[in-house]
């Protein structure tokens, strides 16, 4: 059942389309104004059919907004990147290096009263604030570039959420000192998303993590929990600078910083008590409004886009499906689905009791997926039942787990499991080299689910057998398991053999192995 239409992001700026795509803006302009929705091809289509043709009925209706649309999403992509710039800006930058005054003292006091007459933001000029904002002049021009060219996509859905919540519309460029506008964006931490999101935070205010799903990743969902949260700040200290200061660091931290201070409850008052990424925090934000502000001052121009919007739909899947099916058959790239999609931590939407998962698609693409959707299905269910290896079970993620070093354990095969870095690894826990100890504890924050293990007996920590194996005679039929192996990789050494092969073979109940056993590597006894 389609829900209601939704115009989210944005249609590319002509700057950046294709010569054919420039020659019919105004058709395409004129075919928005007046459409319907349309009722495509609704015949069911056989299985076989689609695996075997792979494509599904559409229309050409909407064939121009797309062109649009597809290259203004990969100008956004292109924008993810800046996140770990922005987050640099945060975490360490020394301010109080002195750069060249290419903006006049007595210019940038006068613009700052101009603002702080129209926010309730305490934008009173200091030096700090000075040398930041002379910074991003001499340093970030680029990147504020980039950065107003995306705001077009997603400032007016900050300004809608909060606007509700009675917050300042300003609030909207924290996104950008957040995550630099990057949906996906997470940091060495774990914070993710647009709005940065720490795990227990975002399930307080409602948003669902899992093995699947994290609507940290959704800027509709986030952006509604940002509002709440923000909102709550307020209410706690009545001071959007100290709101901005808790929201960074924590309520906690401003309390102390306070009390520390003297008592003062003026931010610039209270900054030398802060954390040092607290301290850098607030004046970045100020600096980023004013770059935004007075950016046709200092000839900073974004690309400009002629639609403030995507042309988009929502569905509700009914089953299981993967983006790779989706991809397949209703002609989408996968990188469309994931950035029109992003809170779909494996690429795949799940079915869970209880819960419905959206799916987002362009207006060209959404008919097509309806009309044929139980056939999709079926579809999406025959190719899961193909793959060996199972699909994680959903169970809650969490932020950060504690992970005990094992025999046969090593950094890239800890980080493989995890779905992070060798490099992250070593970060996270201030190693210096490759080396591990059997029983060492280490942090990480995983990108993949991780199942949280269950206490067992000693009996269930071996193989077990349901009768004795007879070994072949021939030794190149036979793998003697070493430290470290598992069922996947042996398979992965002889090529044709599964992991239902070699339990199979040997009477395997589990997965277990032990250094030193025998598995045959044939359906033969001799």
């Amino acid at each position: 059942m389609i829900r209601k239409r939704i115009f989210w992001g944005i249609v590319a700026p002509l700057g950046i389309l294709t010569a054919t795509a420039q020659e019919t803006p105004q058709k395409a302009t004129e075919q928005d104004s007046t459409q319907t929705t349309t009722v495509l091809n609704d015949t069911p289509l056989n299985i076989p059919a689609i695996a075997k043709k792979q494509e599904l009925t559409t229309t050409e209706e909407f064939e121009q907004a797309y062109v649009y649309d597809s290259l203004w999403l990969k100008e956004l992509r292109d924008n993810h990147k800046f996140y770990d710039e922005m987050y640099a800006e945060v975490v360490r930058i020394n301010y109080d290096s002195i750069f060249a005054a290419d903006l006049p003292t007595d210019t940038l006091k006068a613009r700052l009263q101009r603002l702080n007459a129209k926010t309730p933001f305490n934008v009173e000029y200091n030096p700090y604030l000075e040398q930041v904002i002379q910074s991003f002049l001499k340093r970030k021009r680029g990147l504020i570039h980039r950065m107003i060219t995306a705001s077009q996509f997603y400032f007016p859905l900050f300004e809608q959420e909060l606007d509700i919540h009675n917050i300042p519309l300003e609030m909207k460029y924290l996104a950008i000192v957040e995550s630099a506008l990057n949906p996906t964006a997470k940091s060495r931490v774990g914070a993710t998303g647009l709005w940065q999101f720490m795990f227990g935070t975002g399930k307080m205010y409602g948003l669902d993590v899992s093995s699947y799903v994290d609507e940290r990743s959704d800027p509709i969902a986030s952006t509604q929990a940002a509002g709440k949260y923000l909102s709550k700040l307020y209410s706690i200290f009545n001071d959007w600078d100290l709101a901005l200061a808790a929201y960074n660091s924590g309520p906690g931290n401003v309390n102390k910083a306070i009390r520390r201070s003297g008592g003062h409850t003026n931010y610039w008052n209270i900054r030398p008590f802060l954390p040092r990424e607290t301290a850098n925090y607030v004046p970045l934000f100020l600096a980023t409004m004013y770059m935004f502000e007075y950016a046709d001052e200092h000839g900073i121009v974004g690309l400009k886009a002629d639609r403030p919007y995507f042309e988009t739909d929502t569905v509700h899947v009914k089953n299981m499906i993967g983006f790779e099916h989706i991809s397949k058959l209703v002609k989408i790239s996968e990188e469309e689905l994931k950035f029109l999609n992003p809170s779909y931590k494996l690429d795949i939407i799940p079915k869970v009791d209880g819960k419905t998962y959206p799916l987002r698609l362009p207006l060209k693409h959404i008919g097509a997926f309806v009309s044929n959707e139980d056939s999709i299905y079926s579809y999406a269910k025959s190719e899961f039942e193909k793959k060996e290896k199972t699909l994680p079970d959903l169970v809650t993620s969490t932020d950060r787990v504690r992970y005990k070093v094992r025999s046969g354990d090593y950094l890239g095969k800890i980080a493989e499991r995890f779905g992070v870095g060798v490099s992250q690894i070593k970060r996270w826990n201030g190693l210096r080299n490759n080396n591990l100890k059997v029983g060492q504890r280490l942090v990480i924050y995983p990108r993949k689910p991780v199942a949280v293990a269950t206490t067992t007996s000693k009996k269930s920590t071996t193989p077990t057998t349901t009768k004795p194996v007879k070994l072949p005679s021939d030794p190149s039929k036979i793998h003697v398991v070493q430290s470290g192996d598992s069922l996947w990789t042996i398979s992965r050494q002889y090529p044709g053999i599964t992991i239902d092969n070699l339990r199979k073979w040997n009477g395997l109940s589990n997965n277990n192995l032990k250094p030193g056993t025998k598995l045959k590597l044939c359906n033969c006894s001799s």
